[in-house]
């Protein structure tokens, strides 16, 4: 058996030199994973990274679930799976015809890609957060999950965001472990990418930033 690659990661400083705008820019969803284990110091990391995020009164009420046992996987991609399947046999029908744009089809076939091998992926990350009078903090947690994806990016982690789960939400907390009023609002699935990280095609700033008012172009 060989040694683990993962054992020479220098944890404290992985990531630390990316800029901040090159990571923001090339920050794409990796939804190709390697089944390879991720070190649970990594995890840490970029979990830290989310809690740097904005909270009204600095509350923080977000909490982060890290899942890598195999069969607590198996679990959660059988139940995802049968949400997404009928969810994306629409598009998957659409994306037989021969004009259907490449690059939805692109996206699309990285979606089911990645429900067909959720189990194998190696961290599922499940955010959570407290809620309070009664609603889920949501201003708060999402972006603590954009801090998450940005640092997965840093570190060289593929990572993206589904809340598809949210269908079976009630069953998933339970299993989690979560109190009721810690619900989950977000999965992130998180591994080493098969694919490079790449700056994903954006229209231009031009298209949809307006100055004091809104004016139609």
């Amino acid at each position: 058996m060989g040694a683990d690659p993962t054992s020479s990661i220098d944890v404290e400083s992985i990531g630390e030199d990316v800029p901040l705008l090159e990571g923001i820019r090339t920050s794409c969803a990796v939804r190709r994973l390697k089944p390879d284990p991720v070190p649970r110091e990594l995890i840490r990391k970029v979990c830290e990274a989310g809690t740097f995020a904005p909270s009204g009164g600095n509350r923080q009420p977000w909490t982060f679930v890290a899942v890598t046992d195999p069969q607590r996987r198996a679990w959660f991609a059988e139940r995802y799976r049968k949400i997404f399947m009928p969810y994306i046999a629409p598009a998957v029908e659409r994306a037989k015809a021969p004009d259907f744009p490449e690059a939805k089809r692109k996206i699309m076939n990285g979606a089911v890609y990645l429900a067909e091998h959720m189990h194998e992926v190696p961290v599922h990350l499940f955010v959570a957060g407290w809620k309070r009078r009664g609603d889920p903090q949501i201003q708060a947690l999402f972006p603590a999950i954009e801090n998450v994806l940005l640092a997965c990016r840093a570190v060289g982690l593929g990572a993206s965001l589904t809340t598809l789960q949210q269908a079976f939400q009630p069953e998933l907390d339970a299993y989690l472990g979560l109190p009721a009023d810690t619900p989950t609002c977000a999965m992130i699935p998180i591994g080493w990418p098969k694919v490079k990280h790449r700056r994903p095609a954006r229209r231009s700033i031009d298209t949809c930033l307006h100055f004091e008012t809104f004016e139609a172009k």
